[in-house]
């Protein structure tokens, strides 16, 4: 068999003199190492859409389609890319105590995760991940790592608990003790304004709210932030934030790449909304989605006491109606809930009003969980605003609760004359601003951990996250690429219109064109994946 590969990676290159047969033809980018390989018959990839670094073989020997098992690995940068002579040492989890009980301690360069599990006979492997985890050699020494910690962006619930994690993780596995926080987001870093943290300093911020470093939207100016990173020493940046955040975290490693800094870059994925790419959830949602129980439990108690009682809660989800989605499976109290991936209309048949009228005759009582981003065409209509935006650049929402409660409340005392009691709950900045469940607190603490073995192992520009649930390094632009959003033909959400009986509002005007667009653009994504 005549074989011809072409590998590129971002790993420190190994020894490819005892892996090439004489038959074999091995052609090597130039600027990127490689990863450990086991030569076997391997098979053609097109090539990926991403702009990202990938590992593709070719085989020219006419391997039968069956045997092209299409593998891709989406790889990360590594600092070796730019600086190839970069020395490595042992990692200093050999020596500890903890993981001395551990049977395989350090994560193989072969170890991957794949990116989907459901196949069928005969499908290709598709695109896979490097699975996080500490590596058996570092490029950092202990003593020289000068690491930093910022948070941008909104709140969310264990922010505090990822910073503590990273603070831990540094010190505890790996021995570094120089960690500086940077205040009030990416403008803290040229601002000056830091702190310095300590495994004392840090060592109950998981039980609070907020976080311990403080935030702000906006503010991100590439080169002033990596003039600070370079001024102060800085070789370790650990981001946490969300989109926004994530692109910005990107710029920074390209800027580093560019001038050539030892510097790893690692992001931290974060988003109450679950709406970050690729990664099973975020880090807060399962603490939001326990709070957002209170509020509705509350509207239920409300309007049960009282006739013709309408309770209506609003929820986070600016662009993904996950939250309110999850909240509503969980609850089993609520009659309708409305996202913004599925519009909804008010009046005729099969509108909003219809299914309210029904359920009050049928009950006396219905409670509405609607996601913030939900029918904000029809606000900006009703009350004629102007599209602005946040330091962020994230579109200011006009409060669709507040709108939705006055439209039901009109409706039915104008127009169909009846008395009926509204109750309107807003929890929003009540659950943002809580500490983190256990479920999550153990999340974030993986979380931190992977960040903190990527960025000792050389790897930089990556943010971490779990996939199938093993947690992997996912280069930064495929989570930013595009946002997470509710498949309105997925079965999740016809498990929610089973559980509450909702009208589907398909027949709305624009509604079922909607969907059409949304299968319409999962098949090209589909198309996209298989030809990978």
């Amino acid at each position: 068999m005549e074989a011809s590969i072409s590998l590129i990676g971002s790993t420190p290159k190994p020894n490819l003199s005892s892996l090439i047969s004489p038959s074999s033809s091995v052609v090597l980018h130039p600027r990127l190492p490689l990863p450990a390989l086991r030569l076997k018959k391997v098979s053609a990839f097109p090539r990926i859409s991403h702009r990202n670094r990938l590992i593709r073989a070719q085989c020219s020997d006419g391997l039968r389609p069956e045997e092209d098992d299409g593998f891709v690995l989406e790889d990360v940068p590594h600092l070796t890319t730019f600086l190839p002579d970069l020395p490595s040492y042992p990692n200093p989890l050999k020596e500890s105590q903890a993981y001395a009980i551990v049977k395989r301690t350090f994560v193989s360069s072969e170890d991957v995760v794949a990116q989907n599990i459901v196949v069928q006979k005969g499908s290709k492997r598709g695109v896979h991940f490097r699975r996080a985890g500490p590596r058996e050699r570092v490029y950092f020494r202990s003593d020289e790592v000068k690491a930093c910690i910022v948070t941008c962006g909104g709140l969310c619930p264990g922010i505090n608990t990822v910073i503590r994690e990273i603070v831990c993780g540094l010190n505890s596995m790996y021995g570094v003790s120089n960690i500086l926080g940077i205040q009030g987001g990416y403008k803290g870093f040229y601002s000056k304004n830091t702190i310095t943290l300590t495994p004392k300093v840090v060592n109950d911020i998981h039980k609070r709210g907020g976080t311990f470093l403080q935030t702000s939207r906006g503010g991100h100016d590439t080169a002033k932030i990596v003039d600070n990173i370079q001024d102060r020493g800085i070789n370790q940046v650990y981001i946490i934030g969300g989109d926004g955040t994530q692109k910005g975290a990107e710029k920074i490693y390209q800027e580093v790449e560019r001038r050539g800094l030892q510097v790893a870059v690692s992001g931290i994925p974060k988003t109450i909304d679950n709406d970050i790419a690729v990664i099973d959830k975020s880090f807060g949602f399962d603490t939001a989605v326990e709070e957002a129980q209170r509020a509705i439990n509350a509207a239920h108690v409300e309007v049960e006491s009282v006739e013709n009682g309408v309770g209506i809660v609003k929820l986070m989800g600016r662009y993904s109606g996950f939250i309110a989605m999850i909240a509503t499976l969980a609850n089993r109290d609520v009659d309708c809930c409305l996202i913004p991936e599925s519009p909804f209309y008010l009046e005729g048949k099969g509108g909003l009003f219809e299914f309210v009228e029904q359920r009050l005759k049928e009950n006396s009582h219905m409670v509405i969980v609607i996601a913030e981003g939900a029918g904000q065409d029809y606000v900006a209509q009703s009350m004629r605003a102007s599209e602005t935006k946040d330091a962020s650049g994230n579109r200011l929402l006009l409060d669709v609760g507040l709108w939705l409660t006055q439209q039901i409340k009109d409706h039915f005392t104008n127009v169909r004359k009846m008395t009926i009691n509204m109750k309107y709950i807003d929890p929003t900045y009540m659950i943002r601003a809580i500490p983190s469940n256990a479920s999550d607190n153990v999340y974030c603490t993986l979380l931190a951990q992977s960040a903190v073995h990527g960025a000792m192992a050389g790897y930089s520009g990556f943010t971490v996250g779990p996939v199938n649930s093993r947690h992997a390094y996912i280069p930064i632009s495929r989570v930013t690429e595009v946002t997470n959003t509710v498949k309105l033909t997925d079965r999740m959400w016809a498990r929610l219109l089973a559980s509450t009986n909702q009208p589907s509002f398909l027949t709305g005007e624009g509604a079922l064109k909607n969907v059409i667009d949304m299968e319409t653009q999962d098949k090209i994504d589909n198309m996209k994946i298989s030809s990978i």
